[in-house]
């Protein structure tokens, strides 16, 4: 069940879809997302953030399903997710080689880093705006992320910043893992070594 109210919902969807930028919270810290289908958003989103034009950020999806047409089709994302299902949702970033219909902006490099977030308020502003969004963590760049919705509400980053329903963050990013080659480029809120290990074990 939902913890934001479907009022906050629709104005937050309404904010996206105009090239707005909304500050949300998730399982690990809080967010800024724009709408992966408004370049303006994702340059204001960058801009807001004050990030490089050459790091990219994430894509946040409302499930493995909703993630499909990101991945390159010849890495085998089916099998990648049923291997990854026990910890999406939850704080894992993948990143994995982007397909065609993965708009430019989102891999920059050629590579697309996918998280299904684990807080109610998150998913059910993935699934008002058709599940996918740009996001990154809601911070100036080289600063700490908010860890509270009156941080994100201080910081004054987004156009809205979503109530957190009364669900905290853990206060700790997502493990981020290039796939398929198994690297760790972060080590987070998920031992990194459990992913690889269940990778190892799936016939992949």
């Amino acid at each position: 069940m939902t913890t934001v109210s479907p009022h906050d919902l629709q104005r937050a969807a309404q904010v996206l879809d105009a090239g707005g930028v909304v500050a949300y919270p998730s399982e690990t810290v809080w967010g800024l997302a724009a709408h992966p289908q408004r370049p303006d958003g994702i340059r204001r989103l960058y801009d807001l953030k004050g990030r490089v034009a050459d790091k990219p950020v994430q894509v946040s999806c409302a499930s493995a399903e909703a993630a499909r047409a990101l991945a390159a089709p010849d890495i085998g994302f089916d099998d990648l997710a049923q291997a990854l299902a026990p910890f999406w949702p939850g704080p894992l970033t993948a990143v994995l080689p982007a397909s065609a219909a993965c708009p430019p902006l989102l891999a920059p490099e050629g590579r697309v880093g996918i998280r299904v977030p684990d807080h109610p308020v998150a998913l059910a502003l993935l699934n008002a705006v058709g599940g996918v969004l740009a996001t990154t963590s809601c911070n100036p760049s080289g600063e700490a992320p908010a860890l509270t919705f009156a941080a994100a509400l201080a910081m004054n980053l987004g156009d809205m910043v979503l109530p957190d329903g009364d669900v905290p963050c853990l206060g700790i990013p997502s493990t981020v893992l290039l796939l398929p080659e198994g690297r760790v480029l972060r080590e987070g809120a998920l031992p990194a070594q459990q992913v690889l290990a269940r990778l190892e074990r799936a016939p992949l």
